[in-house]
């Protein structure tokens, strides 16, 4: 039996699929315009699974323009500040300003994440049982950041894209003396293994099926391997 979305929202935030602005660790061996199709099937996978998660608002907090991969039923607004640290802790307070109810972030880089590790994310924050959700990454960032309060604080000043990073925000969250409900670790886009790997683990997927289009480690131009 259906059960009525959870009052949170959940966010996206991303960068507009272009060549030379996103996945630029993928290249080589791809070229640029592969890994931004492998950019643009990452993200299309995230947004789906996003679409299908049982809870109320989603959001898409962006840096660039909407394109064609962008699914109804999303709110768009475009990030802010100059780090990602800053990205990430205003998109959070601008999509709390808009509703006052708990957010869920999640980036475009773990394209196999599940609606229900979404709900599993954001269901602690509204019942109360949680004040935080948190993902890690295998890299050692992290992949999704859930706050029932919103606060710029939590998130500033943590240096980000490190291998340590993960850690250091969990940290964060625990010198706040938070409740913290974990979520199990992915792994993200970023290397042309890693994304061998989750291709190979979700055969079914967009991202899966850009990979197969691009024969692998292919550096031939895009246009052929469409």
């Amino acid at each position: 039996m259906p059960t009525d979305p959870l009052a949170a929202q959940v966010m996206v935030i991303a960068k507009e699929p272009v060549p030379g602005r996103v996945k630029t660790r993928l290249t080589p061996p791809y070229t640029p315009a592969e890994a931004a199709a492998l950019a643009e099937a990452a993200l299309a996978d995230t947004l789906a699974a996003v679409g299908r998660a049982n809870i109320t608002r989603r959001v898409l907090a962006l840096d660039g323009r909407p394109g064609a991969w962008l699914p109804p039923g999303f709110g768009v607004i475009g990030q802010r500040g100059a780090g990602l640290d800053e990205r990430i802790a205003w998109a959070l307070a601008d999509a709390r300003a808009t509703w006052p109810a708990p957010v869920v972030l999640i980036g475009m880089d773990t394209p196999q994440v599940t609606p229900a590790l979404l709900a599993a994310a954001a269901e602690p924050l509204v019942s109360g049982t949680a004040d935080a959700t948190f993902g890690m990454a295998e890299d050692g960032g992290f992949w999704l950041l859930g706050l029932a309060e919103i606060d710029p604080a939590l998130v500033l000043g943590v240096p980000m894209s490190r291998s340590d990073t993960g850690s250091l925000q969990l940290a964060r969250l625990e010198q706040a003396r938070l409740r913290i409900q974990l979520l199990p670790e992915l792994t993200d886009v970023d290397t042309a293994e890693e994304a061998e790997r989750i291709a190979a683990a979700t055969p079914a997927s967009r991202f899966a099926s850009c990979m197969r289009a691009l024969g692998g480690r292919a550096t031939r131009p895009l246009a052929a391997a469409r």
